[in-house]
C-alpha cells in the first residue's frame, strides 16, 4: 500500500470521528487510567499495548451512537474506554489461542513476552474492565458487557469445538462473526444508546450488528486480497491456520474434485507451504469466491445503513453513514 492511499484511509476516520474528536481524544487517558497497575511486568505490557492501538473504531461506535440526539453523557467515555479494554482483551487472548507473532505489524504479547503472560494479561484486561464497570454502576451497561463477553466466548469456543472444517457452512460462517465480531460491534451501538440516545436503542443495535458482520467479512477478504505490507500479517493467514471463512466456503461449492483435493492436503498439512496457499488463493478467486464475499458485505453493509433510516440527519448520523464505507475500503 502506497503512503498516500495509507494516509487517504486514515483521513476518512478522521473524518468519520470528527462530530466526537473531543470526547475521543479523553478516551485513552481513560483507558490508561482503568488498567493502570504498579505491577512492573504489567506496566510494560500496558506500555507494548499502547504502542499497538489502533484506530479507536468501537469506542468511536460508541461516542458517535452516543451523540445521536445531540444528548451525550459524560460517562459515555469512560464507557467507551472500558469497551475497548475489553477489546484488548479480547486480542490478547486471540493471539495466544493462535500462537500468532504479530498484529499491526508489531510483535504480539505473546510473541514479546510468553505464552503465559499472554494469558494472564488477557484475565488482567478483563478483570480491569469488571472493575470499571463495579464503579459505574449500571445495570443495564453491565449487561450489554455481559452478553457480549458471553457471546464472543462461546462464538471462540464453537470455532475452536469444528470437527469438520471444510464442513463449515455458510450459516455457520454467519453465526460466527456475528458472536466474535459483530456483536461487540453491536454492544458499542447500544451502549452509545444507553448513553444519550436510548429512543434509538433498537436501530442502533441493528446497524452496529450488520455493520461488525460487513467488517468481518472485509477483514476475511483481506487475508486473500492484501500482503503482509496492508494488513500486518501474511497473505493467507487464514488458510495456514486451517480457518474456513466465507472465501473458501463459497468457492467450494463449485469448486472440481481435483481442485476440492488440493484444498483437502492443505487442511492436512501442519505447515502448509507458499505455494499450497497461493494454488488455494487462486482456486477460490477462479471459482467465485472473493466475488461472492464482495457482495455479501455489500449486503450487510446496506442493512447497516437501512438502520440508520429514521435517526436524525446531523452530522453525527453522517460520521455513522461513512463508517460504513471505511469497513469496507479500509486497509490497515
Amino acid at each position: 500500500m502506497s503512503a498516500r492511499s495509507r494516509a487517504d484511509v486514515a483521513a476518512a476516520l478522521q473524518d468519520i470521528q470528527a462530530p466526537v474528536r473531543a470526547r475521543l481524544d479523553r478516551v485513552s487517558g481513560e483507558i490508561w487510567r482503568i488498567v493502570a497497575t504498579d505491577l512492573a511486568i504489567a506496566d510494560e505490557v500496558n506500555q507494548h499495548l499502547a504502542a499497538m492501538k489502533g484506530k479507536m473504531f468501537r469506542p468511536t461506535l460508541v461516542l458517535l451512537s452516543s451523540a445521536v440526539d445531540d444528548t451525550p453523557e459524560e460517562r459515555a467515555i469512560p464507557i467507551a474506554a472500558t469497551l475497548e479494554v475489553l477489546h484488548l482483551a479480547t486480542l490478547v487472548h486471540d493471539d495466544a489461542v493462535d500462537h500468532s507473532v504479530l498484529r499491526r505489524g508489531m510483535p504480539t504479547i505473546n510473541a514479546l513476552f510468553s505464552h503465559q503472560v499472554s494469558v494472564i494479561m488477557g484475565d488482567f484486561l478483563y478483570a480491569r474492565a469488571l472493575t470499571e464497570l463495579v464503579r459505574l454502576n449500571d445495570w443495564d451497561v453491565a449487561r450489554v458487557f455481559a452478553d457480549a463477553s458471553t457471546t464472543m466466548t462461546l462464538g471462540e469456543m464453537r470455532q475452536l469445538g469444528a470437527i469438520d472444517a471444510l464442513a463449515f457452512s455458510e450459516d455457520d460462517y454467519d453465526a460466527l462473526i456475528r458472536a466474535k465480531t459483530a456483536s461487540l460491534f453491536r454492544a458499542a451501538c447500544e451502549l452509545g444508546a444507553l448513553t444519550g440516545a436510548r429512543r434509538h436503542r433498537e436501530a442502533l443495535v441493528r446497524y452496529g450488528e450488520r455493520l461488525g458482520m460487513a467488517f468481518q467479512v472485509a477483514d476475511d477478504l483481506l487475508d486473500y486480497t492484501e500482503g503482509q505490507e496492508m494488513t500486518g500479517k501474511p497473505t493467507g493467514l487464514d488458510l495456514r491456520e486451517h480457518k474456513v471463512t466465507l472465501p473458501l466456503i463459497a468457492a467450494l461449492r463449485s469448486m472440481a474434485p481435483a481442485g476440492r483435493r488440493s484444498v483437502e492436503e492443505l487442511f492436512a498439512t501442519a505447515e502448509p507451504t507458499d505455494a499450497q496457499v497461493a494454488e488455494i488463493i487462486a482456486l477460490v478467486s477462479e471459482h467465485g469466491g472473493l466475488e461472492y464475499a464482495r457482495r455479501r458485505g455489500d449486503q450487510f453493509a446496506r442493512e447497516a445503513e437501512e438502520a440508520l433510516a429514521d435517526l436524525p440527519d446531523t452530522p453525527v448520523r453522517a460520521s455513522l453513514v461513512d463508517a460504513i464505507g471505511y469497513v469496507l475500503d479500509r486497509r490497515w
